[in-house]
């Protein structure tokens, strides 16, 4: 995790499905208030990313197909799937958001380049509609996935720092009881 970044150039090759069931299966295990499962991701490969494509072109009134679906051999569509109203929407969407890091994760610890994408595009009608997607399903983005190039290797990895991000509970008048 402190080596991991994003990878916006990948080569050809991509995790098999049976390679990808078995990291899906661990990033599942986020936090999940009520174990409401409020996600699902769909595998796109080959002719799906340009049928995204299409959709992506649609959603932002041109014709023909958008290349940026063909930047990635796999692309991991993250979907919330809101399921209950004792449940906060938000907390659904933030738990298929950490389906989604934990695997962009794991994908990285197994050797793969991945980048997070998303856009303007991502709740149109015309990408809803190409992922299948039901009533109280949003698209959050996908994940584009692929072999690290070597060059990637070599790229020196910028520290985050936690200091400038971490805080204490302001101090406040504290009324006795």
């Amino acid at each position: 995790m402190r080596s991991r970044r994003s990878l916006s150039k990948v080569t050809d090759h991509a995790p098999t499905h049976e390679q990808l069931v078995e990291l899906v299966s661990a990033a599942g295990r986020v936090a999940d208030h009520k174990e409401l499962r409020p996600w699902r991701l769909i595998e796109l490969r080959g002719d799906d990313r340009l049928t995204l494509g299409r959709a992506i072109a649609k959603a932002e009134g041109e014709k023909g197909v958008s290349t940026k679906p063909l930047r990635a051999p796999l692309l991991i569509a993250v979907v919330a799937s809101v399921r209950s109203g004792k449940v906060p929407e938000w907390e659904q969407e933030a738990t298929a958001a950490g389906v989604a890091h934990a695997l962009s994760l794991l994908l990285d610890e197994a050797g793969w380049g991945v980048f997070w994408r998303t856009g303007g595009y991502t709740r149109s009608k015309p990408v809803a509609k190409a992922h299948g997607l039901k009533k109280g399903e949003r698209l959050l983005g996908w994940l584009y996935v692929g072999g690290k190039p070597e060059r990637s290797r070599e790229l020196r990895v910028k520290t985050v720092d936690g200091e400038r991000h971490l805080s204490r509970m302001p101090a406040g008048k504290t009324k006795k009881p």
